[in-house]
């Protein structure tokens, strides 16, 4: 009897209309085109401008699209894993709220944090419930509105972020596809390079809180930078090992988007050609939780059925790692 793997078989995504480029936000902050482009990769981000509308609004919207796009019933749907930094409201789960709207009303729902590597957790998560033998169809939505918690004022990270949602199903699979291993990581050295000081259980809101602007996202730049390099390049060439994997047998890399120079140095540990790196950081940015699943959109049409495909993340808390999956249709 076949093992029972976990694959992705549908892929949906979503970015708002309104293009937030380098030039717009050098009218803004002290910055132009040419630093941004030279030191992240970034030309050009998605904003989600209606102040009505939340992350759960992007994460319906891609959902609406795999949905579409594979033509299956919401009510099949066993569970939703919503991934993200940026939920709708404290307390209640933004995945219950987004599962009730697209229709999936006999699943399951609760929302993943893990900052950057949210979604890189959560095809873990999904893979477990699946390989269990209990569960059919696990749709896995990674999105954030980075927008709601972004000073843009502040030059270090207006420059970086952008919103949108990326969306996958995983099933059960027989043929040896879908998800193959995986190499997870964290360390709370980095709980206080990357953060919102305020608003949590230590620092609860207040006027002094928000005068001091102590519910946007801060960050060191260099310290993160370099843990990035060097975790997610080692997370990497782990997963490669393990496997007895070459550059030549990794058919393509889909990296967290935050910097063009991290993804870069993780392709050349893994002795990637550059045509196996994919990118779309250029018109994105750092979409969080949404990275992954908006390369896989952007390049559905690319990927064929078996291939090798090196997933990588680095995130706030620290957290990071690396997947290793077959691909398991042709599009």
């Amino acid at each position: 009897m076949s093992k029972t793997t976990a694959a992705i078989t549908a892929v949906g995504a979503y970015v708002p209309d309104y293009v937030l480029t380098n030039d717009i936000l050098s009218t803004m902050v002290d910055t132009n085109d040419e630093w941004i482009t030279s030191r992240t990769g970034i030309k050009e981000r998605r904003i989600l401008k209606d102040k009505d509308k939340g992350t759960s609004y992007l994460g319906i919207k891609a959902a609406e699209d795999l949905i579409a796009k594979k033509n299956i019933d919401p009510k099949e749907i066993d569970m939703v894993i919503f991934a993200t930094a940026t939920p709708d409201i404290m307390v209640a789960a933004t995945g219950a709220y987004v599962a009730s709207q697209i229709g999936a009303v006999n699943a399951f729902s609760y929302d993943l944090q893990a900052a950057c590597s949210s979604f890189l957790y959560g095809m873990s998560t999904a893979t477990s419930y699946i390989e269990s033998g209990r569960y059919k169809k696990v749709l896995l939505i990674g999105a954030d509105k980075m927008s709601s918690i972004i000073d843009y004022t502040d030059r270090t990270t207006c420059i970086i972020f952008g919103d949108g949602a990326g969306a996958v199903l995983f099933e059960p699979n027989t043929e040896g596809l879908g998800l193959q291993d995986e190499y997870l990581r964290s360390d709370g050295i980095g709980r206080e390079f990357l953060k919102i000081e305020a608003g949590g259980s230590t620092l609860p809101a207040s006027e002094e809180t928000v005068a001091n602007k102590q519910h946007f996202v801060k960050q060191d730049g260099k310290t993160v930078f370099k843990y990035a390099v060097s975790n997610m390049a080692d997370a990497s060439s782990k997963i490669m090992e393990r496997n007895n994997l070459t550059g030549n047998d990794v058919n393509w890399l889909i990296a967290h988007q935050a910097n063009k120079r991290i993804i870069d140095a993780t392709a050349k540990r893994m002795e990637l050609d550059h045509n196996k790196v994919l990118m779309n950081i250029e018109r994105y940015g750092n979409t969080t939780s949404a990275t992954l699943p908006l390369l896989l959109s952007d390049f559905e049409k690319q990927f064929k059925k078996g291939d090798n495909i090196v997933f990588a993340s680095f995130g706030g808390g620290f957290t990071w790692g690396s997947i290793y999956l077959k691909w398991a249709y042709n599009s």
